[in-house]
């Protein structure tokens, strides 16, 4: 909402600042020089990532709009999904939760938290880690040595889409550069014709550069920035997770664990303690 709002005021205050200094609106209407800057932006995207990468920044791009998956209401599930498997391997053993730890998400327990079974790397993380404690039963410290090597690899993916969008913000004055140069071999081309075509040509090719800078600094650099924090807000679900393994594999009760993962939660993603004692009731 607020990024739909921020947009509106970027458009609102640039169009509002050139009409109010007698500028004609129609002549920032320069359709093909928008194809070339913006098509042009979106084929250098395509050439400099993976196509894993290309998949990831699109399936980002909604939240940008629509707010993150990752809020409170899905940390709460979080913490209530941790919770039902620690209690129920601490109430009936490892072998009670087998089946849900090697197929999550054809398990009963884990359809209980329909957010948190759709983010399936999450659930891996989790599921993983958490099958590894049960087979070796390592020592905490190693355990949360192991995390911490595969975290920093999530972070760096997390961090890519964001990076990636930024390079494209930063090639956009460059695009808006080659629009005004082809516009004004196009102005070179109508020399010796009429007064009006030519400034109308070199009019257009102005725009160009215009266009380019302005979706840099006014549209996609921001989101750039928005997507490097919304990155930033998922990694703090592993890190919760990872609290939780790591209390767990101490020996802790499941009610300490989940403690210890929502401190690891920013606070406006964190649910009060005692809001966290009455939700985990429900599962036991």
């Amino acid at each position: 909402m607020f990024v739909l709002a921020g947009i509106l005021l970027v458009l609102v205050s640039v169009v509002t600042g050139y009409l109010a200094s007698h500028g004609e609106l129609l002549a920032l209407w320069q359709p093909f020089e928008v194809v070339i800057i913006l098509g042009a932006a979106l084929g250098a995207f395509m050439i400099a990532n993976p196509f894993s990468l290309q998949r990831q920044t699109l399936k980002l791009l909604p939240q940008v709009f629509l707010g993150s998956r990752h809020n409170s209401a899905f940390q709460a599930q979080l913490l209530g999904c941790v919770y039902s498997v620690f209690q129920r391997s601490r109430q009936e053993g490892f072998l009670a939760v087998e089946q849900d730890i090697e197929a999550p998400f054809e398990s009963e327990l884990f359809s209980r938290f329909p957010d948190v079974v759709r983010d399936h790397a999450l659930v891996e993380f989790f599921t993983d880690n958490y099958r590894i404690f049960t087979l070796t039963g390592l020592p905490s410290h190693e355990l949360e040595a192991m995390m911490e090597g595969e975290l920093e690899l999530i972070q760096e993916e997390l961090k890519a889409p964001s990076h990636a969008v930024t390079r494209v913000a930063e090639a956009l004055p460059g695009f808006g550069i080659v629009a005004a140069v082809l516009g004004i071999v196009i102005t070179m081309g109508s020399i010796g014709g009429p007064m009006e075509e030519i400034g109308a040509h070199v009019a257009a090719a102005l725009v160009g550069t215009f266009l380019g800078i302005f979706f840099a600094y006014g549209f996609v650099g921001p989101m750039a920035s928005h997507m490097e924090h919304l990155g930033e807000q998922e990694f703090q679900s592993y890190l919760c997770l990872k609290s939780c393994l790591g209390a767990m594999s101490s020996g802790h009760p499941p009610t300490v664990c989940v403690e210890a993962g929502r401190k690891m939660l920013p606070v406006h993603m964190r649910p009060s303690f005692v809001e966290l004692n009455e939700m985990v009731k429900q599962y036991r």
